[in-house]
């Protein structure tokens, strides 16, 4: 079947990101009938990766929260958050009609899983975890049917399996059955499976210090290949548990948490950049309880009857969780521990100062308010600017990069070189300029090409950013001073093209030069 633009597309491709990749698409029908068996097969494996949802990985050490962010980005609490079994494997969330959890094991057997009583996924699975590869979650929440996410065990885990499991997500590696035969097979190889695997985008959570093992595993992190790193197009990064950060230990939070949370995370911006576009603070456990119905309106009455209390008193209960807790008061004990467990100290005494301000506030508002001081609003947002509106960018540069390795894995020469050639008809296309300039920025941001800093960071500007104003580093300028400001930096990466830059600067300068140029086409005011 044929779609716009002349593209072929099929069933199984499902719903394309945009043009870029049905270009990409359209390169892999007409290539699969002019190469071997098994790169055909990689091929079918990339048109399906092309027509699936973007795939986020949520990574970050061992108790970062990865597990409750999840929960509260998908809305629902199905991710176990204690450690279990469940919690040492990685889990995909998908879209389904009929929610379902499958093991897959490393064989290729599946076997479905009921859920525990609570609607979760079982912390305990009753299989042996060895032979696990992984495990599927179908659910009907509408968020994923536009972004299937992956969540990861922990990376700075004692359980060296567990690790391996994530560092072989995030760097794109699968497991092949031990005694599959590999010759004249159309199965994928190691090669050419590592090749198409992995997550195309990366959430990456951090707590109070990053530490070299974050930096680490952000350099791993690959959208198809090994060769293809985080940078600032699909990688971004949250600061979560922002609500235990001590206000006094930060200069110029004035003690405010929040504002303690906001300074530390443009520090570890600076520290992760350019691995990642922001970093955002996010208290991951009211989000969730918040967002996925944790929060009821007997929590919102328990809250009400606190916040009637001498405000002396509630300040000593909230000096510590054991206070709040053991303290004497007509609030049950157990009903304290409950609003902790859902909100922690800092999302209770929100709430109480909520309250207080307004007294009739329904519980359904005060659900709202809790979800507005969590942070999650803004990480939904970046998602959506850095993610969704990049998706075709993202996953058509994951595709092309997929179909360059299963090309450079085959033993063919010749058709290394049809593939090649495609790939270059295809980039001298002027709509699939994108890619070039995704693929110039992810270079200087790994580092692959050496920049001067001032440089460097107008390519990551202008690469890293959907909105023109701020591509040229002026937002909110008018269209004639955009106008000629694209025009003279086009200008100017010309003449830098040319003259002083090595080689690998040059092949970028050019890049650049051409995106200011079309930036300049788009915005210049029309000939009269």
């Amino acid at each position: 079947m044929t779609g716009g633009l002349g593209v072929v597309t099929s069933p199984e491709q499902g719903r394309l990101a945009g043009p870029l990749s049905m270009s990409v698409a359209n390169l892999c029908h007409r290539l699969q009938s002019q190469v071997s068996a098994r790169t055909a097969a990689g091929f079918a494996e990339v048109l399906r990766r092309l027509g699936a949802p973007l795939q986020v990985a949520v990574a970050g050490r061992i108790k970062s929260g990865k597990s409750t962010l999840v929960n509260a980005l998908i809305g629902r609490r199905v991710a176990p958050t204690d450690i279990g079994e469940c919690t040492r494997l990685v889990t995909r969330f998908q879209y389904g009609t009929v929610d379902r959890v499958e093991i897959v094991f490393t064989d290729g057997r599946k076997q479905v899983l009921p859920f525990a009583a609570d609607g979760m996924i079982p912390a305990e699975l009753g299989v042996d975890i060895t032979t696990v590869s992984h495990i599927e979650a179908y659910l009907t929440n509408a968020v994923l049917q536009g972004m299937t996410v992956i969540d990861t065990p922990g990376l700075g885990s004692l359980d060296a399996a567990s690790v391996s499991r994530t560092e072989q997500l995030l760097g794109a590696a699968k497991h092949r059955k031990d005694d599959e035969d590999e010759e004249g097979s159309d199965e994928l190889d190691d090669t050419s499976r590592n090749a198409v695997a992995g997550a195309e985008a990366v959430l990456y959570v951090v707590t109070q210090g990053v530490r070299a093992d974050d930096q680490q595993a952000l350099a791993a992190f690959t959208a198809a290949t090994a060769s293809r790193e985080a940078g600032p197009v699909n990688a971004i990064a949250v600061l979560n548990k922002a609500d235990t950060i001590a206000p006094e230990s930060v200069e110029g939070a004035g003690g405010d948490v929040w504002k303690a949370a906001t300074i530390l995370s443009e520090k570890q911006a600076s520290t992760l950049k350019p691995r990642v576009a922001d970093v955002l603070p996010v208290i991951g456990l009211i989000a969730e309880s918040a967002e996925s119905g944790g929060f009821t309106s007997a929590d919102a009455e328990a809250l009400r009857q606190l916040a009637e209390l001498d405000d002396d008193i509630l300040q000593t209960m909230l000096i510590s969780a054991d206070i709040f807790t053991t303290w004497e008061c007509d609030v049950p004990s157990g009903t304290r521990l409950r609003l902790l467990e859902k909100l922690d100290l800092f999302g209770i005494s929100h709430a109480v100062d909520v309250i207080r301000k307004e007294p009739e506030i329904t519980a359904g508002a005060l659900r709202r308010s809790l979800l507005d001081a969590s942070g999650l609003e803004a990480v939904r947002q970046r998602l959506s600017i850095v993610f969704a509106a990049r998706a075709d960018g993202i996953k058509a540069a994951a595709a092309l990069a997929s179909v360059t390795a299963l090309a450079h894995a085959s033993a063919d020469p010749g058709e290394r070189q049809r593939v090649h050639d495609a790939i270059e008809v295809l980039l001298a296309k002027p709509e699939a300029h994108q890619l070039r300039l995704l693929e110039a920025l992810t270079l200087v941001a790994s580092g692959a090409v050496d920049m001067p800093e001032d440089l460097s960071e107008e390519v990551l500007r202008v690469g890293s950013n959907a909105d023109i104003g701020a591509q040229l580093g002026k937002p909110g300028a008018p269209r004639p001073e955009l106008a000629a400001h694209a025009l003279e930096r086009a200008g100017w990466w010309r003449s830098f093209a040319s003259f002083g830059a090595t080689p690998a600067q040059s092949r970028v300068a050019h890049v650049v030069h051409r995106a200011y140029f079309l930036i300049w086409q788009q915005v210049r005011e029309p000939q009269s």
